[in-house]
């Protein structure tokens, strides 16, 4: 195995509840009130190319609007479809900077990589005004093609997080540690703060497959996880293998998707207070270097 790459889930596409929007020449993230399911293809102009199971799946939903979505882990345990850490990204490159837990970090810094203090983004002064944030990946099982494709879910909201980092841990324990075998699926809810002004703030959830009582679902588990190991599918050893793989980076990224997800999670914030994504910071820089 290559050393220093994260051996990370396949991925068959991508779950959103926001995209990138154009304005006056600026790309912007903006937040959505449904998910949206694409593949990993994207086009220049059209942006993202929505996966065939969105579409699927948004038949017969009120207004076409897809608010959940029917999935199952793929590993047992819940720290391994569920990643989460206070990142910081290079807004140049989107590489990961520092990656911390709250109690210690790893901080790429002139002398290599270091392990330090981590007191959180708001504490941290090498992370202050906004450029450290809870960066999470959650891959989920979704249809039956594949056995251990996924799709995956990057957010850096504290709701969706916490909540799903909950409910993980929860049915993980109420399973008795079969939590790949459950019937699950990703919700939509809304909540007004007073942060938000009253307007709604949507976040991503998990539960129990709509129609299934949670009794009914760890009973299914039981009886699924009985028959693939009789068939000889050994879970254990895939979130060996899985917890592996994910151990063998300092830093788990996607070099490929790593300006998108700086420019849709983590935008340069400008002093007039509205933000600039690292391409059209480039740009800029370009346009001035040229002026003078």
């Amino acid at each position: 195995m290559i050393k220093g790459l994260a051996i990370t889930p396949p991925v068959l596409g991508r779950i959103s509840i926001g995209r990138v929007v154009e304005k006056n020449g600026i790309r912007l993230p903006q937040k959505d009130d449904q998910f949206t399911i694409t593949s990993q293809i994207q086009e220049k102009d059209a942006g993202w190319v929505l996966h065939p199971m969105d579409e699927e799946l948004r038949k017969g939903t009120p207004n076409g609007k897809l608010r959940t979505i029917p999935v199952r882990m793929l590993f047992n345990d819940a720290d391994l479809n569920l990643r989460a850490e206070y990142t910081m990204f290079d807004r140049k490159s989107g590489r990961p900077m520092c990656v911390g837990n709250g109690d210690t970090c790893m901080r790429l810094t002139q002398s290599g990589v270091q392990s330090l203090p981590c007191p959180g983004p708001t504490l941290c002064e090498f992370g202050k005004g906004g450029l450290c944030k809870p960066y999470g990946r959650l891959n989920v099982k979704v249809g039956d093609d594949d056995d251990l494709g996924t799709f995956i879910f990057r957010t850096t909201s504290y709701n969706s997080i916490r909540t799903l980092a909950a409910r993980l841990n929860y049915y993980q324990a109420v399973s008795g540690g079969l939590l790949a075998f459950m019937p699950l699926e990703l919700k939509l809810r809304g909540k007004s703060t007073t942060q938000s002004h009253r307007t709604p703030i949507y976040y991503v959830d998990l539960a129990i497959k709509e129609g299934v009582s949670l009794q009914d679902a760890v009973a299914e588990a039981r009886e699924r996880s009985s028959q693939l190991k009789d068939e000889g599918v050994d879970q254990a050893a895939l979130d060996a293998a899985a917890a592996k793989g994910f151990g063998n980076a300092l830093f788990e990224y996607d070099e490929d998707e790593m300006e998108q997800v700086v420019e849709e999670f983590f935008p340069v914030p400008n002093p007039e207070g509205s933000q600039l994504s690292s391409s059209s910071v480039s740009k800029l820089r370009k346009t001035l270097d040229s002026a003078r």
